[in-house]
């Protein structure tokens, strides 16, 4: 492993590179440190940043990427959102994505990020040209255990706030289905407060008071009818994880109506979860502080759980084709 110097650990950290990541960068393969660019770009300055981030599993036959056509068919999504423009078609990427995941043993996520790397003076770029980075890692061992302070697990289940002081973003200024950089800086201070307050997460409402999602995860309830209920998608992200336990829940069995939630009906609902690429499916035991349901994992989430838990292992012969070998 590469050594850190006393001056770069003070700036931020031991963050030496992994032992042997590489990063594709526009077709090319370059070690984990040497994947930069500079301090006064766009991407940097502006947040003009556009990812992705995709789960890898380990099966018997090889690792596999989850949904990889649904992750990059965001991706492009959120490019066009936000005007960036791709010289690179899914073909190429997707065989990136997958290149980049064989030179990387022991990857459990691969992220895609599309940037304009250009130093620019104005908020519309002369130079538009737009770089792409693949990287593939072990989201522990390769960055969580290389920080100075220690990181707590997640635990098994969460202690939800609903954020009172900022709202969801607004379709009219940056798209809330736009996976830029710049659209989650604003929750970096609320999730912060709640976290120093006990809470493990936080819950935005949008514009008309609607419940909408996490920083980086979709929300569920089940209703007194037993019916799961999500908000629509127009208002959150395309979350993948989300129309992943849709299918889900409909193969099992279990009624699900997409609809504008209050916080009220959140607070009286029998079981809330969360859904994303890194919460799976994590129930949510409180609501600010207020028990939800028994105060334990109820039954459509834990259903949901075992049948998440089946596909990813590859176990769940009606959603093989959702798990992409390398």
């Amino acid at each position: 492993m590469r050594a850190v110097s006393e001056s770069a650990a003070g700036r931020g950290g031991a963050q030496g590179a992994p032992v042997d990541r590489t990063i594709w960068i526009d077709g090319e393969f370059v070690p984990w440190d040497d994947a930069r660019i500079h301090l006064l770009s766009h991407a940097a300055q502006r947040g003009s940043l556009v990812f992705d981030y995709m789960s890898v599993y380990a099966l018997p036959q090889g690792a596999a990427v989850f949904r990889m056509p649904e992750h990059l068919e965001r991706f492009y999504r959120s490019c066009e959102l936000i005007g960036l423009r791709l010289a690179y078609d899914r073909g190429v990427l997707e065989e990136a994505l997958l290149e980049t995941v064989r030179r990387n043993p022991g990857a459990k996520a691969v992220k895609i990020s599309a940037f304009i790397s250009s130093i620019e003076v104005d908020v519309v770029p002369v130079d538009d040209e737009v770089g792409v980075a693949i990287a593939a890692y072990e989201p522990t061992a390769d960055v969580l255990a290389r920080k100075r302070n220690p990181v707590p697990e997640r635990a098994a289940t969460c202690r939800l706030w609903i954020e009172k002081q900022i709202h969801n973003r607004r379709e009219d200024i940056v798209s809330p289905q736009a996976k830029v950089a710049a659209n989650y800086v604003s929750t970096m201070a609320a999730k912060e407060r709640a976290r120093a307050a006990g809470h493990d997460e936080i819950l935005l409402i949008d514009e008309f008071g609607h419940v909408a999602e996490a920083p980086t995860a979709n929300v569920f309830c089940v209703d007194r009818d037993g019916v799961l209920l999500t908000p629509e998608m127009r208002r959150v992200l395309l979350g993948v994880t989300r129309s992943t336990i849709i299918e889900l829940a409909r193969a099992s069995g279990i009624q699900v109506r997409e609809t504008a939630i209050t916080p009220e009906a959140l607070m009286e609902a029998g079981e809330v979860f969360l859904t994303g690429t890194t919460a799976g499916v994590w129930p949510c035991v409180t609501v600010d502080g207020q028990k939800i349901g028994s105060g334990d994992i109820g039954p459509v989430a834990k259903t949901l759980q075992e049948r998440f838990a089946k596909v990813i292992s590859g176990h769940d012969p009606e959603f093989a084709g959702w798990l992409r070998l390398v």
